[in-house]
């Protein structure tokens, strides 16, 4: 089903955990599925040794694409017409993360309807790692 904008509200919430316990093989296969094997994302090592981070830590485009796994079942396929994102921390092995949306704005623009969406993805502690928004076209 849909979302319909005569059920919505503006300041209406959306929740969804979109990965929990986050795994080195995870961010490592993101990194073959994108191509980007930078050293910061796939060698320890380095990472520590190098960079001075505490380990590896996930792309920001992996987030990004957990954010938007959120959006897409929340909206459904086809329906998303615009999603920004801000990195605002780095996603860890190990975290948890849960984004919450809330619905800004509901409008109509030639016959069309769209939910304005703000974006939070925060980790298990409550730190926000994301934040953006997007829009969607929606049912009447």
């Amino acid at each position: 089903m849909s979302l319909q904008a005569s059920k919505l509200h503006v300041g209406d919430t959306h929740h969804e955990r979109v990965v929990e316990n986050l795994s080195r093989t995870q961010i490592v296969q993101y990194a073959g599925a994108s191509g980007d094997y930078n050293p910061l994302h796939t060698d320890d090592v380095y990472t520590r040794e190098a960079a001075g981070y505490r380990s590896v830590f996930a792309h920001g485009m992996l987030t990004m694409g957990l954010t938007g796994k959120m959006l897409t079942n929340y909206v459904g396929d086809g329906r998303l017409t615009k999603f920004g994102v801000r990195f605002t921390n780095q996603v860890w092995p190990g975290d948890t993360l849960e984004v919450t949306s809330t619905v800004a704005a509901l409008r109509e623009d030639g016959g069309q309807h769209y939910v304005d969406l703000t974006l939070s993805t925060t980790n298990q502690d409550g730190k926000e790692v994301v934040s953006g928004t997007a829009t969607a076209r929606i049912d009447p």
